[in-house]
């Protein structure tokens, strides 16, 4: 593993590619539609309550669908037709903001009607986002993977500063109502998008296919038991829980700090969108000069200052001015985060690993959200705000605990695995738990060696599937040791086999050089009787 990420195109050489291209502005078409809706949605609650606490909810509606759905839709997005999924869920979006932009029309929508549709419309991007991602990362080869993906944030904060900017306009001219009509558009348009460069389909397989339930605990497993995704998600959480307080108070810094309209707001929200996308065009030789862990921790710093700005300042001019800072080093950090995430996951896995950190990075906003409301509603708003500044400080020190790495290919390149299992008859699917044990013989000097190398076997074999692994010593043979592990099911330990990467490989081949020569490894399976 490497805390740097190998050289890569510019942005500039993926956006030749004539599919990622299409699927880059359509995809921007839809952020600014969302951030549109999000925009009027806050403004409206504070028009209509002047409660900072219901203002920050329309970020928890938005948000917290992610940490219900985020994993579910990427078990979907790995084991389903995702054409399907992202068509389904786009179109009952469109229909969910298209009766809200009615009803707002009309005049018959309260406060509970907007956060109850605006959280339906966050349901459907929680559902579609894993899918979505995993799409995206199929267009380019692996390599333009990093330069991608920042591209799609320069797309996704670039909607974030023209968004919430056009939608106060819109809604100082015309009304509320009109900014949901152009968010429909945005998600008809995406919809169109894949129906023209659909996801490619899966490759066959004959094993069993993963249900919903095991496929979620195949993908909490594989996190807990992958050192590099575990840091990332730890990493991911802390930094957006802490840094929500700024994107959920804004609506209330506005209004009742610096004593903006809507179209003041829209500049708020458009400030950070531009320092997004000004340090989007850099990002990739940025990480390249200074190195992972020292980005994100000087971005935390300069977001921490961001916030103290906001908390402390009456003039709007200097808030302004942070705000592009704080969207600068938002976006440094939250892209390094993602870009480690999509490229430390094999295959099978990549789009639950996408669903996590997008579970990881706006569940925590969501639940964020509403904290710093509650916050700031007792407290006050600059007390939120410095609470939240010091708290992102501390975050910075789970650096040590959790650091910061980007996967290697062997890592995430998965290699067939041998077809004799040696069995006399094959059990149902869902016959087990399943035992299977692997005898080794080793020379009394390499006891020690051995054991230092089968000890690294333990991660990769529960990430992939075991639920228990142990090494035993023989005690009537001292050369003689079991590795022994279970499975939950013969379908799962199928699903294990076929998930070994060159990585797992490199080092089952260190275990075995150990083995004394001419004595074959033995592998014995056993099912649970009933």
């Amino acid at each position: 593993m490497s805390p740097h990420p190998s050289a890569s195109p510019s942005i500039w050489s993926t956006l030749r590619h004539p599919v990622f291209r299409g699927l880059w502005l359509t995809s921007a078409v839809y952020f600014t539609g969302n951030a549109m809706q999000g925009m009027a949605a806050a403004w409206l609650m504070v028009e209509r309550t002047g409660s900072s606490f219901l203002a920050a909810l329309v970020q928890t509606a938005v948000f917290l669908p992610m940490f219900v759905l985020a994993l579910p839709a990427g078990v979907l997005a790995d084991t389903t037709d995702r054409r399907r999924l992202l068509l389904l869920t786009l179109g009952v979006q469109a229909g969910a903001v298209a009766l809200l932009a009615l009803l707002l029309l009309l005049g018959w929508a309260g406060p509970a009607t907007i956060l109850l549709l605006t959280c339906v419309a966050g349901c459907c991007t929680a559902m579609m986002s894993p899918a979505w991602n995993s799409t995206v990362g199929e267009v380019l080869p692996r390599e333009d993977l990093p330069q991608a993906i920042v591209a799609m944030s320069i797309a996704y904060n670039a909607a974030r500063a023209l968004g919430p900017a056009l939608a106060g306009l819109v809604y100082g001219w015309v009304g509320g109502g009109w900014v949901f009509v152009l968010a429909v558009i945005g998600t008809l348009v995406l919809a169109q998008a894949f129906r023209r460069w659909p996801p490619r389909p899966h490759p066959p397989s004959r094993l069993p296919a993963e249900r919903l339930w095991g496929g979620t605990l195949a993908g909490l497993r594989y996190a807990r038991h992958s050192h590099t995704i575990l840091a990332q998600l730890v990493r991911t959480a802390a930094y957006s829980a802490a840094g929500s307080a700024l994107w959920a108070l804004l609506p209330a810094i506005g209004q009742q700090r610096l004593g903006l309209g809507a179209e003041g707001f829209g500049l708020l929200m458009g400030c950070l969108g531009t320092g997004a996308v000004a340090v989007g065009l850099v990002i990739g030789p940025l990480r390249q000069r200074v190195g992972l862990e020292p980005l994100v921790v000087g971005s935390g710093v300069l977001f921490a200052a961001v916030m103290l700005t906001a908390a402390l300042s009456r003039w709007a001019l200097p808030v302004y001015g942070a705000l592009v800072v704080g969207g600068a080093a938002w976006m440094a950090v939250m892209s390094t985060f993602n870009t480690a995430t999509q490229t430390s996951a094999p295959p099978w896995v990549r789009s639950r690993a996408s669903a996590l950190h997008v579970l990881s990075a706006l569940g925590s906003f969501a639940l964020g959200s509403a904290f710093w409301g509650a916050v700031a509603g007792i407290a006050g708003l600059p007390a939120a705000l410095i609470l939240a500044a010091a708290l992102m400080l501390a975050g910075l020190l789970l650096a040590r605990a959790f650091p910061l790495r980007m996967g290697e290919a062997q890592e995430v390149t998965q290699v067939t695995a041998f077809e004799d299992l040696l069995i006399h008859d094959e059990p149902d699917p869902e016959a087990g738990p399943v035992a299977v044990e692997l005898a080794y013989r080793i020379r009394p000097e390499d006891a020690e060696a051995f054991l230092a190398a089968i000890s690294q076997l333990r991660a990769p074999r529960q990430r992939d599937g075991a639920t228990f692994w142990r090494v035993y010593r023989d005690l009537g043979d001292p050369s003689r040791y079991v590795e022994r592990f279970i499975v939950t099911s013969w379908a799962d330990y199928l699903h294990q086999r076929s998930r070994a990467t060159l990585a797992d490989q490199a080092l089952d081949a260190q275990v075995r050089a150990l083995v004394l020569e001419g004595v074959p490894v033995t592998m014995q399976h056993y099912i649970a009787e009933r």
